[in-house]
């Protein structure tokens, strides 16, 4: 391995010793450090947190005034879905038809995927996300591009081939044996490899048979360490077929749950269309749900129960869902949960949104110890952003009190433009 060299940046600090709760504004979980130093060893870690300026062997960068957290963690999003974000007028089922399938299906080839890979990974860290959960395409060689990519950038990504053997055109359908036969090859290929992680990824219930989910759970069994990903619960119409298609299943999570997909690696993106025994499923296996509110805003499937969640006790983070969600900027995503929970009678805190898309995901994902906090011994992925970027936000910033109301209105009106520099295991790898 390389050695790096060893790195100091100078900025305010902010990241979580514990969860800060859903309304707490005032949470002694919320460690903020300003004006220390961030070390940085030759493996790419954090080696240190300290007030003081540290000695001549570090290469030191002086942010004062600028705020550092470590970089995001999208649980949901679409690499190939870029081509059809921003897209007009469709809910679920007809966003498939008419704009996701046509999309994937540019990527059966080679050179399509492997620049979709490259431009897709290139975004995430220009909006401060340096961990992601992504569904490529059914293609292998699609997902291959996605790994490539991801390890020439250093990333920490969990992916795998998407599995659709019915209810989906047939340029992207697959057949069970021949899908388990890439899944096997691509987990032995590519699970564990740097800083990739294999995810089993129906893409929903719908466009599985029985036998292709029962092979993915058969995989997911075979293989600790792996993970599982998929959609559940996102949209009325989408849960009655899901009834229609499994009428032997006590509810849509049922279905995965009687085909040994639930456990504590599961990403279940949306989760919005719940009962309380469902609730009680997910807290039971340890899987989470992947909230993704601008999504759910932009194609009005509906509003996602933090407060039921919190109370059942399952893991919650984010994800964009770009495509149907309008920005991978987690800014963006934070911002629209504050508002989907205010419509569903709960005011989140900025802790709240900011730990969701940090710690909590990480944990959620059993990778606390490598990303998610600013902790020593994690990896060294972390962004430095301006507080405010133009005059309404400068100003904003300006009279601000204290902390929560500085970070709120941070998290509220910024965006990518406040994004100075995204470091990837200890190496700056996007820089306004």
């Amino acid at each position: 391995m390389t050695m790096l060299p060893k790195t100091a940046i100078r900025a305010d600090l902010l990241d979580f010793t514990a969860d800060p709760g859903l309304a707490d504004i005032h949470s002694a979980a919320v460690r903020f450090r300003p004006d220390h130093w961030l070390l940085t060893d030759e493996n790419g870690r954090i080696a240190a947190v300290q007030p003081h300026e540290p000695g001549e062997d570090f290469l030191k960068i002086d942010r004062r005034g600028q705020l550092l957290l470590p970089g995001f963690i999208d649980t949901h999003v679409h690499c190939p879905q870029i081509d059809v974000i921003a897209s007009w007028g469709a809910q679920l089922l007809d966003w498939l038809e008419t704009y996701t399938f046509p999309a994937e299906a540019r990527h059966a080839e080679p050179e399509a995927a492997a620049a979709g890979a490259k431009l897709f990974l290139d975004a995430l860290l220009e909006h401060g996300t340096t961990s992601a959960v992504v569904f490529p395409t059914v293609h292998r060689t699609a997902t291959e591009a996605l790994f490539d990519a991801a390890m020439s950038r250093g990333m920490r990504v969990i992916a795998g081939k998407v599995l659709m053997d019915r209810h989906a055109p047939d340029n992207l359908r697959d057949d069970v044996v021949h899908a388990e036969a890439e899944c096997r090859a691509l987990i032995d290929a590519w699970h564990g490899r740097g800083r990739i992680a294999y995810a089993l990824t129906p893409r929903f219930a719908a466009t599985s048979t029985d036998e292709q989910l029962a092979m993915a759970g058969r995989l997911l069994a075979e293989h600790p360490g792996v993970y599982m990903q998929t959609h559940v619960a996102e949209n009325p119409a989408e849960v009655r077929w899901i009834a229609e298609l499994f009428p032997s299943a006590r509810s849509y999570l049922d279905v995965y749950a009687g085909h040994g997909l639930l456990n504590e690696r599961s990403v279940l993106a949306h989760g919005i269309w719940l009962d309380a025994t469902d609730r009680a499923l997910l807290h039971d296996s340890g899987a989470q749900i992947a909230h993704c509110p601008s999504s759910n805003l932009f194609l009005g499937s509906g509003l996602f129960g933090w407060r039921e969640a919190r109370e059942a006790g399952f893991n919650v983070s984010l994800g964009s869902d770009v495509g149907g969600g309008t920005s991978l900027s987690m800014h963006r995503t934070m911002a629209d949960g504050y508002k989907v929970q205010a419509l569903a009678g709960t005011k989140l805190s900025a802790w709240a949104l900011l730990h969701a898309a940090t710690r909590a995901a990480a944990q959620a994902l059993r990778l606390g110890h490598e990303i998610g906090s600013l902790e020593p011994g994690c990896a060294a992925d972390f962004c430095v952003w301006d507080w405010a970027v133009g005059s309404v936000a400068e100003r904003r910033h300006a009279v601000a009190r204290e902390l929560h109301e500085k970070v709120f209105a941070w998290l509220t009106l910024g965006d990518e433009r406040n994004l100075v520099e995204s470091w990837v295991g200890g190496i700056r790898r996007y820089e306004r």
